[in-house]
């Protein structure tokens, strides 16, 4: 299992890998061919503009799509792959329209920090869209909205858990170990407010599990000073315990997921409606024609 997961991220590396390389090429001919255009006596800015306009239009529709369209997984994992391919290749479309340097007007200036802010945005989701599958720590089934519902139930399972009793104890009415007492203060003094809220977003942000490490040697550290129904409670806490925190995983980046919608969509349409009006301006202003 744990050489086909290497195996996947292997090629999932290589493939972006291959990504890379043919946006730097496609994004190289491109800068090519406006400065080929520019040394023919035309403006390469309208060439480039309407390479960058029409590459708006496409990333518009390719969200419309997902939108009204029942896809598959697969197709719509497939949709995603030429939003975001695209979306790096209308970088540079952009980079080589702005002749790059900076605006001049405060028209200009709104354009540039429109795409800017929508070009960033749309980083952000690539990483998160990429730690997601590179991480694989998130279960099948949790949503967003899901995640306090079942983090209560995980309270409730690992103290029912710690107040199980010994049933070999009550049989033959032997006398109470301290191992009960041991486990019941480990779940008082570390246990008990891990389950009461998400916990270590900073770390799972940066994707540390040190968090975690301390708190499941703290259960370990103790294992070998109980009998065998302590160890078997340990177990089942720690294993509660992993499950909890890929349940805060989950919720930082699926909530991230869901911020950066936000800002990447609405900026988009306002984009689109200054990239209309720019249009509009640069053909009530010029006389010549663009081919």
């Amino acid at each position: 299992m744990r050489s086909a997961v290497r195996r996947a991220s292997s090629g999932s590396v290589g493939g972006r890998s291959i990504q890379v390389l043919l946006i730097a090429a496609i994004s190289g001919g491109l800068f090519w061919l406006v400065w080929i255009y520019g040394n023919a006596l035309r403006d390469p800015r309208y060439l480039d503009g309407w390479l960058l306009a029409g590459g708006m239009a496409a990333q518009v529709y390719f969200h419309v799509a997902r939108k009204k369209a029942r896809l598959s997984p697969q197709s719509d994992m497939r949709w995603r792959k030429g939003h975001i391919f695209l979306g790096y290749l209308l970088i540079a479309a952009f980079i080589s329209h702005s002749d790059f340097s900076l605006p001049d007007t405060a028209f200009e200036w709104a354009l540039w920090s429109g795409f800017v802010l929508v070009a960033l945005s749309g980083i952000i989701g690539t990483y998160l869209t990429w730690s997601l599958e590179t991480a694989r720590r998130i279960d099948d089934g949790v949503t967003y909205d899901r995640i306090p519902t079942r983090r209560g139930e995980l309270a409730k399972e690992v103290h029912d858990v710690v107040a199980t009793p010994d049933p070999n104890a009550a049989e033959f009415a032997l006398p109470a170990t301290p191992h009960d007492a041991w486990i019941a203060d480990l779940y008082s003094t570390h246990v008990h407010s891990f389950f009461q809220g998400p916990r270590n977003y900073s770390a799972h942000l940066i994707g540390s599990r040190r968090p975690l490490k301390r708190l499941t040697d703290e259960i370990d550290s103790l294992t070998p000073y109980v009998d065998t129904f302590g160890q078997a409670k340990l177990a089942a806490i720690k294993d509660l315990v992993a499950e909890k925190d890929r349940l805060d995983f989950a919720r930082v980046f699926l909530g991230l997921s869901r911020a950066w919608l936000f800002v990447h969509v609405p900026a988009t349409y306002v984009l689109i409606v200054l990239t209309a009006l720019h249009v509009l301006v640069v053909y009530a202003f010029s006389s010549a024609a663009w081919w």
